[in-house]
């Protein structure tokens, strides 16, 4: 049988590099204290490292970049909502990042959440976690719910042809047949703009 170490590095080598996580990953395994004792040993062994309070990573490596790489963003921020029991959802710029509507990488990373309002430190940057009731977040569609604020964020004047365009061209079609049945509750311009991306 293998050790509780070996168990916790076959999880973690397994996610692949960028894997972001927390003790509460684990905790099928072992006891929380016996998790954070292997965390902090193989952290001084310099298999993962400690990116934040509680939080660690499995770092991609790059040497043309000179090493390790950053940590993913995108990930810590869902291993935090996964040890808090969060529904999150990108806020705003960083939704329409996502969705490849702006080649903008957001200043200030921004997730609604169903916990409290709330920042974290991420290696070199700040998450911020922004309460918001449970149908902002779209729990049931995420990607409905990324749709809806990359829309928000861009404005109603600012929605034009190539916007639908990308998003009709991106989504398939089951994602399309996804929004319109998650969206109905939305603002009506937003409505009438997912149809328009839903149409075929």
């Amino acid at each position: 049988m293998n050790t509780i170490r070996e168990q916790i590095e076959k999880r973690i080598t397994g996610a692949g590099s960028g894997y972001v996580f927390t003790r509460k990953d684990f905790q099928d395994i072992a006891s929380s204290g016996s998790i954070g004792k292997i965390l902090s040993r193989m952290v001084q062994d310099g298999i993962i490292r400690q990116i934040g309070r509680g939080v660690f990573d499995f770092p991609n490596i790059s040497p043309a970049l000179g090493g390790q790489l950053s940590p993913d963003i995108d990930q810590a921020a869902k291993a935090i909502a996964r040890k808090f029991r969060w529904s999150i959802l990108p806020y705003g710029n960083l939704a329409a990042n996502r969705l490849g509507l702006t080649q903008q990488v957001p200043v200030k990373i921004t997730y609604l959440s169903d916990g409290p309002t709330k920042e974290l430190k991420i290696g070199n940057r700040v998450i911020y976690f922004k309460h918001a009731r449970p149908k902002e977040i779209y729990a049931n569609s995420f990607l409905s719910g990324l749709v809806v604020q990359a829309l928000r964020y861009l404005g109603k004047d600012r929605v034009e042809d190539k916007i639908i365009t990308h998003l009709k061209q991106k989504l398939s079609h089951n994602e399309k047949k996804e929004l319109l049945e998650n969206i109905h509750y939305s603002t009506e311009w937003i409505y009438e703009v997912a149809q328009k991306i839903a149409k075929d």
